[in-house]
């Protein structure tokens, strides 16, 4: 190659780069989200293919539901661990990892042969495998958030991540239902696990665990990183982890995960239930739950990052007790209003408008959880913020099998009177967490 042709390409290079120029944190954080979208996209496919799958398989919806809970269940598993393989081998490799992973899995759940024996068995399998992959998702992208994001960026950040859980949430009823409806279930699984792949390699080019690993990065977004970490984090790129005695002995990281239970509990409903309810309850044509059954992803996507822009704004003005803890604390207990006042709408779209209200003052909430476990955590945000979602996914689990176990006894109201209680417990857990404390202990070598 000649000089001039290096030349030629170095320019171009240069070219494509000058709109990250200063900003490559928040290229990370963009496809952070798209991840986070098409990661739901990949475990909510299932409620809304939910209906074709009992029929062809033959499944009430108590076993359903343990479908719903076989993926939740992986999930919850591995999410300490998967957090402990983000913090010693990064993100960026982990997460990779995990992509290709989920892609494989969903496209499994399309090959269970609906007249095999054991179909149901195979179900079960298959998802509880893919939540294993699933799980190392937000763990690796808390552990990229602590080395990338200052502290006082990190609301906006964690809320523009978990605006993906909404979007790729709301795509996902029209989306499937336009598969489902032309080409059958299975492809629809198909699809989205290609989709996943792709996704998965852009993120294996772009990113890098830290920025002085990163190419891309100038001094002055270094310097304005390096100056916005928490002074007593570890030092950018350390790949040190405390001990596990020292984080499951934390009233902090305790605190917040209880609350993170109730979260979890509460959104799992609209991520697996809220589509059917609709459909069999509110008895809303397969057209019409597609349609309003986006309302509370809708929420979510627009909450999240409003949530995190709110927060930074007032953790500046007033500090973290404030911005994190009191908007988490008033934006779960608001949620709780609106859920228990949805039960009581006569009228469906006016329900799923009120219950949407529920689901976007929930979302309001989510960078809290993930920004004060990030500044607590520091080198070992992984592990912290893996524990606090592990709660969170068991509280899914939970949801997935007695949502349908009250229902089927009590009535759908009554499901969701439970969330709404537990929307009680999760704000008043805030009370109890510290900010501004920071975990330490005798820290573990990378091995």
């Amino acid at each position: 190659m000649s000089a001039q042709e290096s030349k030629l390409i170095s320019r171009e290079q240069e070219s494509m780069l000058k709109p990250f120029r200063g900003r490559v944190r928040w290229l990370l954080i963009g496809w952070m989200f798209a991840i986070s979208a098409i990661a739901y996209l990949d475990r909510v496919n299932i409620s809304i293919a939910g209906r074709s799958i009992q029929q062809e398989f033959r499944l009430d919806n108590i076993q359903l539901g343990w479908v719903f809970s076989a993926f939740v269940a992986g999930y919850a598993l591995f999410q300490a661990p998967g957090g402990r393989l983000a913090d010693r081998f990064g993100p960026r490799n982990i997460l990779a990892i995990g992509t290709v992973w989920w892609a494989v899995f969903t496209a499994l759940t399309a090959m269970v042969p609906s007249g095999a024996t054991h179909a149901l068995l195979g179900l079960l399998a298959t998802r509880f495998v893919l939540g294993l992959g699933e799980a190392v998702v937000y763990p690796s992208s808390n552990r990229l958030v602590s080395a990338w994001i200052p502290t006082q960026e990190r609301g906006l950040a964690n809320g523009l991540i978990f605006a993906g859980v909404g979007a790729g949430a709301g795509i996902t009823p029209p989306l499937i239902t336009y598969l489902l409806v032309n080409y059958g279930w299975r492809w629809s699984f198909w699809i989205t696990a290609l989709i996943g792949l792709a996704a998965g390699a852009v993120w294996f080019l772009i990113a890098r665990d830290t920025p002085g690993e990163h190419g891309w990065v100038t001094a002055e977004e270094a310097r304005h990183i390096r100056e916005g970490l928490p002074q007593a984090a570890a030092p950018v790129g350390a790949r040190q982890v405390l001990p596990w005695r020292s984080i499951l002995t934390s009233k902090d990281v305790l605190a917040v995960s209880l609350s993170y239970f109730c979260y979890g509990y509460v959104a799992y409903i609209f991520f697996t239930w809220f589509f059917i309810y609709l459909n069999t309850v509110r008895r809303l044509d397969l057209k019409s739950s597609s349609l309003y059954g986006m309302l509370p992803f809708i929420a979510m996507a627009t909450c999240s990052p409003l949530g995190g822009w709110i927060s930074d704004g007032l953790t500046r003005r007033y500090g973290k007790r404030v911005g994190r803890c009191g908007v988490a604390g008033a934006s779960i207990a608001l949620a709780a209003c609106f859920i228990a006042l949805g039960t009581q709408a006569a009228d469906a779209r006016l329900a799923t408008i009120v219950l949407a209200g529920g689901a976007g003052a929930l979302y309001l909430s989510a960078s809290s959880f993930w920004s004060v476990t990030a500044d607590i955590g520091g080198a070992s945000a992984g592990s912290v913020s893996g524990i606090m979602n592990m709660c969170n996914q068991t509280a899914g689990a939970v949801t997935a099998s007695l949502t349908p176990f009250i229902a089927a006894r009590f009535g759908w109201t009554a499901s969701f009177m439970v969330a709404a209680s537990l929307c009680a417990v999760g704000s008043l857990a805030w009370l109890l967490v510290d900010p501004e404390h920071r975990l330490v202990g005798e820290s573990q070598p990378k091995d």
